[in-house]
């Protein structure tokens, strides 16, 4: 019995030292040799990393590169420009009602103004110059303005003299170019631009005479004022127009040829004699 405690008491021992990690000497065996001493390695091998970890050796990942702004459009007009192009712009500003005077063909400051309440309007940019953006944004929202569009308050140049203009002291009126040239002897001394009657109440064509000057006259068919007027045809005559002046080509007259150049007009009227020639032409 005590044996048998004693083994099971070395057994116990054995495992703590198991447990422990140490190295421990048994007793002897009953045939009184000596056993070699037990050694316990209890030392546990790390795992090994996953994948996904890192170590300390490992390079960090490359910074991302920010992104390239994209470059500015292009500006193809702004204040101070001029020419036909001016002109489409400011023809097609005035059909989205942000311009209201012209067009001229002087990118000035009513043109700017009116760029930028286009552009706030619409989320771009407010520079008030003409980019290639603001500038197709603006032509999908418009259609090509025509000739009396872009010289809506006049300014186009004058065609070329009828024939019947190149002798005397004539009136030479062309409904092409929309003019009015003043011309003595074959030499232009003036030109002025025109508007003309409906298509209810057309100016008529042909050489006439001035026959009446009135400077004060009142219309006594429709009550308007004629100043400057320089009678040719019946009822028709030349003469100043405020409407015109306000409303350029976007009106028409009774059938008189209206000048919206009042200080033209009026040097005009002291130039023109009774009698001079007038020619109306297409």
């Amino acid at each position: 019995m005590r044996m048998r405690r004693s083994i099971i008491a070395l057994a116990g021992t054995a495992a703590l030292a198991t447990l422990c990690g140490c190295t421990v000497q048994t007793p002897d065996t009953q045939d009184g040799r000596a056993r070699p001493p037990v050694h316990v390695d209890v030392t546990r091998t790390p795992p090994a990393p996953s994948p996904s970890s890192t170590s300390p050796d490992d390079k960090p990942s490359a910074t991302p590169t920010p992104a390239t702004p994209s470059p500015a459009p292009a500006v193809l007009w702004k204040r101070g420009d001029t020419g036909r192009d001016v002109r489409e712009l400011q023809a097609r500003l005035r059909q989205v009602a942000w311009l209201f005077e012209g067009p001229t063909g002087l990118y000035g400051p009513a043109t700017e103004d009116a760029v930028k309440g286009f552009q706030t309007k619409r989320g771009l940019p407010r520079t008030g110059k003409t980019d290639t953006v603001t500038w197709q944004r603006l032509e999908r929202m418009t259609h090509e303005p025509g000739q009396w569009e872009l010289y809506l308050m006049g300014g186009q140049p004058a065609a070329a003299p009828d024939s019947r203009c190149l002798t005397g002291r004539v009136l030479c009126i062309d409904k092409t170019s929309r003019t009015l040239r003043w011309m003595i002897d074959g030499r232009t001394v003036s030109t002025v631009s025109v508007r003309f009657g409906s298509q209810y109440t057309p100016t008529r064509e042909g050489v006439f005479r001035v026959y009446w000057k009135s400077r004060n006259h009142v219309s006594t068919l429709y009550h308007t004022p004629m100043p400057y007027a320089m009678f040719f045809s019946g009822g028709q005559a030349v003469h100043y127009s405020a409407d015109f002046a306000a409303r350029g080509y976007a009106g028409a007259s009774h059938g008189c040829v209206n000048v919206r150049d009042e200080g033209a007009i009026s040097a005009l009227f002291a130039q023109v004699r009774n009698g001079d020639k007038v020619v109306v032409s297409w």
